[in-house]
């Protein structure tokens, strides 16, 4: 049986979180999210759950020893047999590295790096665009999902605003992050020859069909 051993990377507003629900229900693999399993571990109450709520706890953040030892303990899991999509985790050179050995410890490896693409003027777009209302809390996007009346929540009339880290500021300097700690994993990946660079520019469903092309049928 193939394993799908993936790794998803791609700028803030590449379509990351769409791309990631079709991979997951198709292929049959746990969408692990490195917030998730945290907050999991916290939960219950683990060895290195416990660990990580001392950082918690004090304000800082997790280090990489810790986030790793979670990561280890959730890719032992049953549900991980045939794979599985890893997402926010690694976002350096080291904890790629050190994710190489807990694969390696566990007779596994990345099989692809999926990486979406778009143009960083596009992303800006997007994020910027996104609109939500004070009073409800639903979403709307100035260009994908414009409201009826400029400025007014279709469902209750509340007034639409944006939330501070939508600002243009704010969006630029998430993208300068992606960049300058995340990006720089293409290349190591590449060296492994698992990159499937994809093109996010395009529809949803074409970015997917893509995606499809690049890791093969579902069943091999």
């Amino acid at each position: 049986m193939t394993q799908f051993n993936l790794i998803l990377l791609g700028p803030p507003g590449a379509g990351k979180g769409t791309q990631a629900g079709r991979i997951v229900a198709e292929y049959g693999i746990p969408h692990i999210s490195t917030g998730d399993i945290l907050r999991a571990a916290v939960k219950n109450q683990t060895q290195m759950g416990l660990e990580a709520k001392k950082f918690m706890d004090a304000g800082e953040l997790v280090p990489d020893s810790v986030v790793i030892g979670i990561v280890k303990d959730r890719l032992q899991e049953p549900d991980t047999a045939k794979g599985f999509l890893m997402d926010g985790f690694p976002r350096t050179i080291p904890q790629a590295e050190a994710l190489d050995e807990v694969l390696d410890a566990l007779d596994r490896g990345v099989t692809k790096t999926l990486v979406i693409l778009v143009d960083e003027e596009d992303l800006v777009r997007r994020l910027t665009g996104r609109r939500i209302c004070r009073s409800c809390q639903t979403p709307f996007h100035v260009m994908f999902n414009p409201p009826k009346n400029e400025g007014v929540c279709d469902v209750c009339g509340g007034e639409l605003y944006q939330r501070d880290d939508d600002t243009e500021a704010t969006v630029r300097n998430r993208l300068d992050v992606y960049r300058n700690q995340t990006e720089p994993l293409i290349d190591y990946y590449d060296r492994a020859g698992v990159v499937a660079r994809i093109d996010g520019a395009q529809a949803p469903d074409v970015v997917y069909e893509s995606i499809r092309a690049a890791l093969g049928p579902a069943g091999a």
